[in-house]
């Protein structure tokens, strides 16, 4: 456990004696105030546990001046609310609180979310979380993870569902068992159920030998169904049978096998507007939405850019020593990333290639301008030659991707962060410049 300083706001002095007890035996250091703007001013403490009885000034009113104080990080805020006060802990997660107690609890429920606060500051393989709502939604992610329930992960494209959903896997007590991620948008509709479920020999045209599905295969773990809105409605009523169930049969076999399992879903898409329109089952929304975990766009958690790009950073760059400069900062940070961090991802490892020295600039990171931002200067300055120097790199980069994968659109599109029909138009525009496809690339161009 981490010793940390701990703050305690409760009015209630024979409460607050009773929790600093409990909090200094397990090995904190505790101070207390019974007012919340004497609180705000104690910048010493990494955790915050604030009643919702302040005299002062109300719970979440005091988290959202604690996000101020704090730029959105650093200090952790957990309320302290009564049995009743449902609404108002729920008020106070969406202002900041990375978790609530309800009063009265026992000191084992005290320092469990303690020591999933602490787990929140240790290093996570493949996470990065600086701001509040990222540890917020990992606190979820924890708690749900200590159960066997069903999590439902929304979220734009490229914020990390599956790093989530692994998340989940690695906090459970599954973590030793099989994880294993299905992407039902990517598998043939008429392969799907197969994929899933496994199959006989025999059992249809081309199955020439017994298959385990992916239902089986991650038994006693857990199941990822990404893009779980793409499924059809046949298969979504098998599915609903298998979860509550809790066994599948291969197709052409009549033999029921257990499980042992999670399901995780994940989609891109709001599956209560999927309902409505008849697209998706209510009966399986309602199966798979016990614990709803939502990963917020980029663009929400500003806190996280700087730290996500120097983890891609190491990443493609291990031996090297390549920082960011200040300009590029500023421009990492300040970009809308509708991509998130797929195309975050995509930018430096693009910008890798593209730098000149130990350092990464605004320049080698190629963003797109906002042309909004552009049309409402008052005058803008064109650099001509920057420019065109700027678009020539870019090409060069593109023919780079391009001969990485053997002149495969698809692919290159992909690694590129783009649409196929965006680089059809990128390769287009470098034939207007004059460059000459088929002689670069032989015959793939």
């Amino acid at each position: 456990m981490f010793h940390k300083y701990i703050q305690l706001i409760e009015p209630d002095l024979n409460i607050a004696r009773k929790v600093t007890a409990v909090l200094e035996q397990a090995g904190y250091q505790v101070s207390h105030a019974t007012s919340g703007r004497s609180g705000l001013h104690d910048q010493r403490a990494a955790i915050t546990l604030v009643s919702s009885t302040l005299p002062d000034i109300s719970l979440t009113e005091w988290i959202k001046s604690n996000q101020q104080l704090s730029g959105n990080k650093g200090r952790v805020a957990i309320a302290i609310v009564e049995q009743d006060e449902g609404l108002l802990a729920a008020d106070a997660m969406k202002a900041g609180a990375t978790d609530y107690l309800l009063r009265p609890f026992e000191a084992d429920q005290l320092l469990s979310l303690l020591h999933r606060v602490d787990a929140l500051e240790q290093p996570m393989a493949n996470i990065v979380a600086e701001s509040w709502r990222s540890k917020q939604i990992l606190q979820l992610a924890h708690r749900a993870a200590c159960t066997n329930a069903s999590v439902l992960i929304t979220g734009e494209s490229g914020t990390g569902k599956e790093v989530l959903a692994r998340y989940v896997h690695q906090q459970s007590h599954r973590s030793e068992q099989p994880f294993i991620a299905v992407n039902c948008a990517a598998i043939p509709e008429s392969m799907l159920e197969a994929v899933l479920f496994g199959h006989m020999k025999g059992a249809f045209t081309g199955a020439t030998q017994t298959q385990t599905g992916k239902f089986e295969e991650a038994n006693g773990g857990t199941i990822l169904l990404d893009e779980i809105a793409e499924m059809s409605p046949s298969l979504q009523a098998k599915l609903l049978r298998v979860l509550q169930e809790r066994e599948v049969e291969k197709i052409g076999s009549h033999k029921a096998i257990p499980l042992d399992i999670r399901v995780v879903a994940a989609t891109n898409k709001d599956l209560r507007v999927a309902v409505q329109e008849g697209t998706f089952r209510e009966d399986l929304y309602y199966r798979l939405d016990v614990l709803p975990l939502h990963w917020p766009p980029l663009r929400e958690r500003v806190e996280d850019i700087l730290p996500l790009s120097q983890f891609f950073i190491n990443k493609y760059q291990e031996m090297s020593t390549c920082q960011l400069s200040a300009d590029a900062k500023a421009a990492l940070s300040q970009y809308h990333w509708p991509g998130n961090i797929r195309e975050l991802e995509n930018v430096i490892q693009r910008a890798l290639v593209m730098r000149h020295g130990d350092f990464i600039t605004a320049q080698d990171l190629m963003l797109p301008i906002d042309s909004s931002k552009v049309q409402t200067m008052a005058k803008p300055v064109v650099d001509n030659g920057h420019i065109e120097a700027k678009k020539m790199a870019e090409f060069q980069y593109i023919l780079d991707v391009l001969k990485q994968f053997g002149g495969n659109r698809t692919r290159t599109a992909k690694a590129l962060g783009v649409t196929t029909r965006g680089l059809r138009y990128k390769l287009a525009a470098m034939r207007e410049q004059g460059i000459d496809l088929q002689a670069e690339l032989g015959s793939a161009a």
